[in-house]
Order: structure tokens, then C-alpha cells, then sequence
């Protein structure tokens, strides 16, 4: 696919995430063009066909499997579809972008890498906060040495709101839905693996969550094949809004960073200092790191490289949510190579 001067993506599932990949590769992401959406609410499909001036919108989305147009196909659709889809779309010979996670079981996962190997497709996770600028910029700091070698990483991830209850009887639980984020952050930050982990959590914010079998606050301290701690607190609710932070500590140094803002304005009067608040939740926060990994996705496609976040990196984070939870039952540290497909 070098040579060819424009990939054809089609997006399966045209909900929230998918609605927004939509729109990004239709119209912020060069040398891509958007030829089919697909959901299996065919009015959800078509109303963003006609948004996005798409071709074509169907229910099934074996069309876009069986249409030779199609060069690649963005998997949005919800979680426990991702797996059967990713190994039907290999089987059709398309590249393949999947939404985090790609399955909540490492069978689904292992069988799913093996179908893509098979197939000789590429297959990229969406771990979006990887292409931030400012986490990205920490990343860089870190590999060129600026800290030494990194003895400390923490990680505040805090949502300004509870997702609906619904959702979150089929998330898979705070550490498969939220926290894996986090994870894949912490092995990209500190350019290494999480050999062990220790998960502590509770019901806070909403008893209705403990209820549904869930939590809504946890911490998870985080132990490095180097010998680095690393911590993440996460809460579903954070009032003064979407809060992610990183820092990376070493001998060299520390470098941090802080909350995106909607301006940068500070007004101090008789009662205080006062900014604007965080933005509110993930698609104002990260609007350009989703159109920089679609982007990337498009370039290694093009180009023929890996691509920047590979199915193992898809896997290993789902390794460690289920090594969280594993911990919270059982109030111990849990290491990674105890939890076995």
C-alpha cells in the first residue's frame, strides 16, 4: 500500500467514538478518505453518512468487509464485538483499527493477534492519549535521558462525571475501563513493563455503581521490571472537572504536566487566584491526539512501517486490569505473570 496515494477506511459503529473517527477521517485526516459506515442501527449510520457525505451506510458491517474499495476499516462498535470483527476483517485482507480494549478475555485477544498475523494486516489499538503533545512531551524527556533512569510515575485520571449505569454493567469494571488507559500510559511514559500490581478501591461516588458490582474510586501503585513505583488514583467523579495530570521522576530531574485549560487567563482579586477549569471530559481533552493516531494509523499503512501502538500493547494493558482486580479481591499484590490466558 505504499504507492497508493489514498487509504479507504470505512468505520464500524457510529456512536460516540465512532461518530467521532467519522468525522475526523472525513475531514482532518489526510490521505485518508471515509467510503462506509456501518451500525447495526442502520438510522445511526445513515444520519452520520448524511453528517459526513459518505456513500455508503449499512446495517451489517460484513458490506465493508466484502467491498474491495475498502482498504481498512475502523472498529468502533460496542466492546464485546471487537474481537469477532477484528478477526473477520483480517480474514478480508484490511488493516484493521481497533478501539480499546479488544476484548476483556486473553483468549479473544491471543486468537485475534494470531488471525491478524495470519492475515498479514496491519492492526493498530486505539490508545489515544499516547499522540497527546504534552504526554508525549514527557515521554520524550524521559527516553532522551533528561531524568536519568525514572524512579517515580504518577498518573491522576479523574472524570468530571459517573458514566450512566448501563454503561457501566458492561465495562468490564473501572480497571478494564478507565484505569486501562493509565496502564498503557504508564509502560509508554516510563518506556518499560509493569511486572506487579496493587489495586485498592471503593464506592464513593455513587452506591448505585457498588450496586451495578463496580467501583468509583481506586489507587494502583504500580511496580516496574527496573525497579520503579509508579501510582494512579482514578475517581469517576472530579467536580471542577476532567483531570490528567502525569509526572515522571528521576535522579536528573522531574518533569510533569498539568490540566488542559479553555484559555489560559488568571484573575486574582481580594478573594484569591482564579483560572478557568480543566476541560470537560475526554473528546474536548483529546480532540487532536484521536485525529494524531488516526493519522499515524494512515501513515504506517501508507508507508508499510508497524504500526505505533501494536496488538501486544493492546494486550498488555488488559493484562494488568485483570491483574487490578484480581488484587482488590484478593488485598495483595498480584504480578502479572500470574494471570494466564
Amino acid at each position: 500500500m505504499a504507492s497508493k496515494a489514498r487509504v479507504n477506511i470505512g468505520v464500524i459503529g457510529t456512536g460516540r467514538i465512532g461518530k467521532l473517527h467519522a468525522g475526523h477521517i472525513a475531514s482532518r485526516v489526510s490521505g485518508a478518505a471515509l467510503v462506509a459506515v456501518a451500525d447495526i442501527n442502520l438510522a445511526a449510520a445513515q444520519a452520520t453518512a448524511a453528517q459526513f457525505h459518505v456513500p455508503v451506510a449499512v446495517a451489517d458491517y460484513r458490506g465493508l468487509l466484502d467491498d474491495p474499495a475498502i482498504d481498512a476499516v475502523v472498529i468502533a462498535s460496542a466492546t464485546d464485538t471487537h474481537a469477532e470483527i477484528a478477526q473477520q476483517t483480517a480474514a478480508a485482507g484490511k488493516h484493521i483499527f481497533c478501539e480499546k480494549p479488544i476484548d476483556f478475555d486473553l483468549r479473544r485477544i491471543d486468537a485475534t493477534l494470531a488471525a491478524v498475523q495470519k492475515a498479514g494486516v496491519k492492526f493498530q489499538v486505539g490508545f489515544n492519549r499516547r499522540f497527546d503533545p504534552n504526554f508525549r512531551r514527557v515521554r520524550e524527556m524521559a527516553a532522551a535521558g533528561k531524568l536519568g533512569a525514572p524512579h517515580l510515575l504518577r498518573i491522576t485520571s479523574r472524570d468530571p462525571a459517573p458514566p450512566p449505569l448501563e454503561y457501566v454493567k458492561v465495562s468490564g469494571g473501572i480497571f478494564l475501563d478507565m484505569t486501562i488507559h493509565d496502564f498503557d500510559m504508564a509502560r509508554y511514559l516510563m518506556g518499560g513493563e509493569v511486572t506487579e500490581v496493587y489495586a485498592a478501591g471503593a464506592v464513593l461516588v455513587d452506591p448505585a455503581i457498588g450496586e451495578a458490582g463496580d467501583l468509583d474510586t481506586a489507587v494502583t501503585t504500580l511496580r516496574f521490571d527496573t525497579g520503579a513505583i509508579g501510582t494512579i488514583d482514578n475517581s469517576r467523579r472530579a467536580v471542577y472537572g476532567y483531570d490528567q495530570r502525569v509526572e515522571v521522576f528521576g535522579p536528573g530531574g522531574v518533569v510533569a504536566v498539568s490540566n488542559n485549560t479553555p484559555d489560559t487567563h488568571v484573575y486574582s482579586d481580594a478573594e484569591g487566584v482564579h483560572s478557568a477549569r480543566p476541560l470537560y471530559f475526554f473528546l474536548e481533552r483529546y480532540t487532536e491526539s484521536y485525529i494524531a493516531e488516526l493519522q499515524a494509523f494512515v501513515a504506517c499503512l501508507r508507508d508499510d512501517t508497524p504500526p505505533p501502538v501494536t496488538g501486544l500493547d493492546g494486550r498488555i494493558p488488559v493484562v494488568m486490569g485483570l491483574a487490578a482486580q484480581k488484587s482488590y479481591r484478593e488485598n495483595r499484590p498480584v504480578r502479572l505473570d500470574e494471570i494466564k490466558a
